[in-house]
């Protein structure tokens, strides 16, 4: 899974250079994430413009990314292209993630 990331300060922004995260990306998406936010610091920014379609295989290892961290740390999502921002707010995944309209907003915010 073809990620790159960069610490700006306080938080690390990982872009997703794919455009599908789906089953048969799924557990690498996971594995890099597990590896890239390992010494993560509090707040992860994951930039998905780039990404046009998600299913329930690759909304799943987004949680797990979620749910790897420690509790002092947090995911926001950014840049959810329309089908993808359909996807988060059917499945209510919208209530959990932060989600910001692209990094611009994600990185003005100072939701923690």
């Amino acid at each position: 899974m073809n990620l790159s990331t960069r610490v700006l300060g306080d938080l690390q922004v990982i872009l997703v250079n794919a455009a599908r995260i789906d089953a048969s990306v799924a557990i690498r998406f996971k594995d890099r994430m597990r590896e890239l936010t390992a010494t993560a610091p509090a707040r992860v920014v994951l930039d998905m413009h780039k990404v046009d379609f998600v299913d329930s295989s690759g909304l799943g290892a987004i949680v797990a990314a979620m749910k790897q961290l420690d509790s002092q740390q947090r995911l926001d999502l950014s840049g959810l292209t329309p089908g993808v921002d359909k996807v988060f707010r059917l499945t209510r995944m919208d209530s959990i993630f932060a989600i910001h309209s692209d990094l611009d907003a994600a990185l003005a915010s100072s939701t923690l």
